[in-house]
């Protein structure tokens, strides 16, 4: 927290939170626009157009993630209230991450592939690795010590930000796969990562911030004090925000990978009654392909 924010609060004054201009932080999110731009052009005239709801999703990813770090919810997040930083949490490590793994796919990603430390990366894709380093994530940071301490120094708190972005990128991206993941990781293993990840997320750790029953972060006291809200009252606000966009993203997404494993099987079905092998017949429904080329049988003698 900046000096000018700690004496306002001191003499008793909240000032009126407003823009910040970071210019590392505009500058990275401009140059991340224009690579994928740049790529996607470059796709198109090869004649793999990149679909214009991807393109639409990366930039409104980037957008939501430049938002929540230089708009007015930066410093209410910073110096007032306990739920606009849950706000802010959800935005960086969840809604942005979301939206630009939907933007992404093999294609933009191979040249990114190329590079051995990036290539290597690859493994925190799988669900068993994304999903504990997910949750391992979210809760140490939601540990009070460390929580406070992301607030009280500006190098955790990136650091803090950047945690929750990248394990963001890998949990969406282990269940949406703009890279193919393990054949096992069918629709309907799917729905169980998604009730996993929701589970461990917003269902125990935002009941928790409901109902323990006392404030866990005394940072914000002052300002809650001077805001006019009960700390208790501000964190029960933070767990009910959380546990709502959890509650829809359960329900969103467990709805549309089920009717993805209804459809997933009945393709399966039709190519294995077209005399597919059922390996080939599971990997083809799971990509949504609904015939499979053969290579030309010899004549019967």
């Amino acid at each position: 927290m900046s000096a000018v924010a700690v004496s306002s609060l001191a003499v008793g004054a909240l000032p009126a939170p407003g823009w910040s201009f970071e210019p590392a932080t505009i500058a990275i999110a401009l140059l991340a626009c224009a690579a994928y731009a740049h790529r996607a052009g470059r796709l198109s005239k090869r004649g793999r157009r990149v679909p214009i709801w991807k393109q639409g999703a990366f930039y409104l990813g980037v957008a939501v993630l430049l938002g929540s770090l230089i708009s007015p919810l930066d410093a209410l997040a910073e110096t007032r209230l306990f739920y606009a930083h849950m706000v802010q949490h959800l935005l960086i490590g969840e809604v942005a991450p979301l939206l630009i793994v939907l933007g992404l796919n093999g294609p933009l990603l191979r040249p990114l592939l190329t590079i051995p430390a990036i290539a290597r990366l690859r493994p925190l894709l799988n669900p068993l690795v994304a999903l504990p380093l997910w949750a391992f994530n979210l809760y140490v940071w939601h540990l009070p010590v460390l929580y406070e301490a992301a607030l009280r120094n500006d190098a955790v708190h990136v650091f803090e930000h950047g945690c929750f972005f990248w394990a963001g990128i890998f949990m969406w991206g282990a269940l949406i796969e703009p890279l193919p993941g393990p054949s096992w990781f069918s629709s309907g293993a799917k729905m169980a990562y998604v009730v996993v990840v929701r589970a461990l997320g917003c269902g125990i750790l935002g009941n928790t911030l409901i109902w323990i029953g006392a404030p866990l972060y005394p940072y914000y006291g002052e300002a809650e004090r001077l805001a006019g809200i009960a700390p208790l009252t501000d964190q029960q606000t933070g767990g009910a925000i959380m546990f709502v966009w959890g509650a829809f993203v359960t329900i969103t997404l467990f709805s549309w990978f089920f009717l993805r494993w209804a459809r997933e099987a009945e393709q399966r079905q039709s190519l294995l009654d077209s005399g597919t092998s059922p390996r080939v017949a599971a990997r083809a429904a799971r990509y949504g392909r609904r015939r499979v080329d053969r290579a030309p049988q010899p004549p019967s003698p």
